[in-house]
């Protein structure tokens, strides 16, 4: 858990380098795993392209069943990038990064910054607006706007803009709540008490992945999934 961010003042911009650090080593990590992952392919594959299958035939079928298949394939990589993203930068969390001294504040999962969560869901939101009006043009937002529906219309374009904050904030919140209590118990006794909760915490990092995930592919199959008429 941190206490507050090392912060890099650059001009009227701050930017908190402890979370950025550790984005930086998600990433770095992820591709030096990928590129391992994909080195030699083979009908006979190694434990590391079998769990890489499994995750990438998993969520195949998750986004084919909400979208159908040619249209799942084509969100399929932003969905994967997402998971393995978030379920690495969450398990980042989970390692002693107090060892290590900064001037201020402590390493900590990219994901226990707010910056990092809203980002991710802004991204996830310009997407599906964006294919959204791809797909269906202005109608997009007008398709519940019904004499009828009125409310019901203006609550559904409110909800476009809700879903960022409430994806970033559930992400966040979780993260940095484990962390919390893993130093709590940390603290009180450096090395039993806290055992059970980072294990529990590594349950977590994997159920908060994938809960970010399912709720993006959610997002964008009602985006891009074709109402039918009554």
């Amino acid at each position: 858990m941190s206490e507050g961010h090392w912060i890099l003042n650059i001009g009227n911009m701050a930017f908190n380098m402890d979370t950025i650090i550790t984005m930086w080593v998600t990433m770095a990590l992820l591709i030096i795993v990928s590129l391992l992952a994909t080195r030699k392919l083979s009908i006979f594959p190694s434990k590391l392209q079998v769990i890489f299958e499994s995750i990438i035939t998993y969520f195949s079928g998750i986004a084919a069943s909400n979208m159908g298949e040619k249209e799942g394939k084509k969100h399929l990589p932003l969905l994967l990038t997402l998971f393995m993203f978030i379920l690495t930068a969450n398990l980042l969390g989970q390692l002693p990064w107090r060892l290590i001294h900064l001037h201020q504040g402590e390493l900590a999962s990219p994901n226990n910054d707010i910056n990092m969560t809203a980002a991710m869901a802004i991204v996830v939101s310009i997407y599906y607006i964006f294919y959204g009006i791809k797909k269906k043009g202005f109608h997009f937002f007008i398709e519940n706007f019904r004499i009828d529906g009125i409310m019901i219309a203006l609550v559904d374009l409110l909800e476009l803009f809700v879903r960022p904050f409430s994806l970033a904030l559930r992400l966040f919140a979780n993260i940095m709540a484990g962390e919390i209590l893993v130093f709590t118990f940390a603290s009180m006794c450096a090395y039993l008490a806290p055992l059970p909760f980072m294990f529990f915490e590594v349950f977590v990092a994997l159920i908060q992945a994938l809960v970010f995930t399912l709720l993006s592919t959610t997002y964008i199959a009602l985006a891009v999934s074709e109402k039918e008429e009554n």
